[in-house]
């Protein structure tokens, strides 16, 4: 029924989650898109086949990049600052944990991405007569990706 505890009959809510950056800790965002794994696929015939088409098989595994989003508070630079460590191969690999969590704030999926770094900042859009929240982006590259229920 609306409003008991949540349970398996009714999918999770989607807006109350966590993101943890690194040695950078919890940071409040508005928005986690680009949570996705990919796996190539090979065809493949053996030459001596006696059926003429080809096998699929699967191949190398990818990882798309997560775009974060969030509000610009004052005197905050984290996100640059991380960007600026990219130089010439050195860049601060983090780990980020984005977790689902319920009603009572426990997590019930985590998504655990390692070796993260930053491709890709946008600062927000400024206009003289909208009043809107300034809102920047991060875009971060992973390597692997994994889920776990809580």
């Amino acid at each position: 029924m609306a409003g008991d505890k949540q349970d398996n009959v009714w999918p999770l809510p989607k807006f109350f989650f966590k993101v943890t950056l690194g040695d950078q800790g919890e940071i409040p965002f508005q928005e986690v898109t680009g949570l996705d794994s990919e796996t190539q696929v090979i065809e493949y015939r053996a030459g001596n086949s006696k059926v003429f088409s080809t096998i699929k098989m699967p191949g190398i595994a990818k990882t798309g990049n997560i775009t974060l989003k969030k509000g610009v508070f004052a005197k905050d630079n984290k996100f640059w600052t991380w960007y600026s460590t990219i130089k010439l191969n050195t860049i601060k690999r983090e780990t980020v944990v984005i977790s689902l969590m319920d009603e009572g704030g426990a997590d019930t999926m985590v998504w655990t991405l390692t070796n993260a770094f930053p491709v890709k900042i946008s600062g927000t859009d400024l206009k003289s007569d909208g009043n809107e929240v300034a809102v920047e982006t991060i875009e971060i590259a992973y390597e692997t990706i994994v889920i776990k229920n809580g």
